[in-house]
């Protein structure tokens, strides 16, 4: 009977606690994802037409600061 190789380690994940920079970058981008989502709430209250154009911004919005959190533009 064949024997199986056991698995490798863990792939380092933790890649936010690499200093200062990245504790700032985490903030800013939680905090711009909070003025996000409050001015979305006001909008949403003034009526349906700028309820839509501030959920579509939002989303545009979102998905950037997303894509800036999982550093896919950042230099390796």
């Amino acid at each position: 009977m064949s024997q199986i190789a056991p698995p490798g380690p863990p792939l380092r994940l933790a890649l936010a606690d690499e200093g200062d920079f990245h504790l700032h970058t985490r903030l800013w981008l939680v905090s711009w994802t909070l003025v996000t989502i409050l001015v979305t709430a006001w909008l949403v209250s003034l009526g349906p037409i700028p309820a839509v154009i501030a959920l579509v911004v939002a989303k545009h919005v979102l998905v950037a600061l997303l894509v800036m959190g999982l550093g896919v533009d950042a230099r390796r």
